[in-house]
């Protein structure tokens, strides 16, 4: 059977209705109703948006979630909207009414978990804006600390865009999160709030375990969007020494008088 099957069915026994009493609340057929749970006809929108007002579910957790394993607690608590915060977003802007990116260094992060909603905070911050950053939204920048996301150095500074929902999060994406318990940290993270309410991080450099946090910790989600760093690569160890890349640029350099020989 198909997902809305499963969903329908469980739902309905979680309310110890009967088939005809599911029917007589969202006004259809009782056969219709089995039907539905038997898979042998999908409902149409308007049936499954009665499904959704009675259920107090959303149409699209009905038709692509399942939701046949979980309790009417875990549903509701899954269905309730679920915000970084419910705060208004504090944001500063230059003269000419421009948003500008606050910059959040090594030696502010610790104060930003008490500062993040306080402009007069923000304003004592350093500021700066990026051209290429598309307007359409809030952007703030965060220099990271410790080497778990490496190859990004201690020093990066991280530009992130504000998520207004945990729902936007895309699973193995780069996060700077700011929460409760952990302050600022920069992670990859998979979003497991339907499974238990709770966000995984992970660090790039394996040498730093995964844990998790709860959603309702969670403050404020800027997803990573650029980076800013000091670091240059290093061809002198690992990769190549002066010798060789002067070697490959004689090299173009006779290829290019080759070309320009024959033309």
């Amino acid at each position: 059977m198909s997902i809305v099957s499963e969903n329908i069915k469980h739902l309905r026994k979680l309310k110890n209705w009967t088939q005809g009493d599911f029917a007589e609340k969202i006004d259809i057929k009782r056969s219709l109703v089995g039907a539905y749970e038997e898979g042998r006809a999908d409902p149409r929108l308007n049936n499954l948006l009665n499904m959704s007002k009675v259920f107090k579910v959303p149409v699209d957790f009905l038709i692509s979630k399942d939701l046949s394993n979980l309790s009417e607690e875990q549903i509701l608590k899954l269905a309730a909207p679920r915000k970084p915060s419910s705060k208004v977003l504090s944001i500063t802007v230059d003269t000419n009414n421009e948003e500008q990116i606050d910059l959040i260094p090594q030696k502010a992060s610790a104060g930003y978990l008490n500062g993040y909603a306080d402009p007069e905070y923000l304003e004592e911050l350093p500021k700066f804006q990026l051209p290429n950053l598309p307007k359409s939204g809030t952007y703030r920048a965060f220099e990271i600390t410790g080497d778990s996301m490496l190859p990004l150095r201690p020093g990066t500074i991280v530009i992130g865009k504000y998520l207004e929902d945990v729902t936007d999060i895309k699973n193995g994406r780069c996060y700077v999160i700011l929460s409760k318990e952990e302050g600022v940290v920069y992670k990859r993270v998979f979003d497991y709030t339907m499974e238990n309410g709770k966000l995984f991080l992970v660090s790039d450099n394996k040498s730093y375990s995964p844990y998790d946090i709860p959603v309702g910790d969670v403050i404020e989600i800027w997803e990573a969007k650029a980076y800013l760093s000091m670091d240059l690569p290093d061809y002198s160890d690992d990769t190549m020494d002066f010798e060789q890349l002067k070697s490959i640029v004689l090299e173009l350099q006779q290829e290019v008088i080759k070309l320009k020989d024959h033309s």
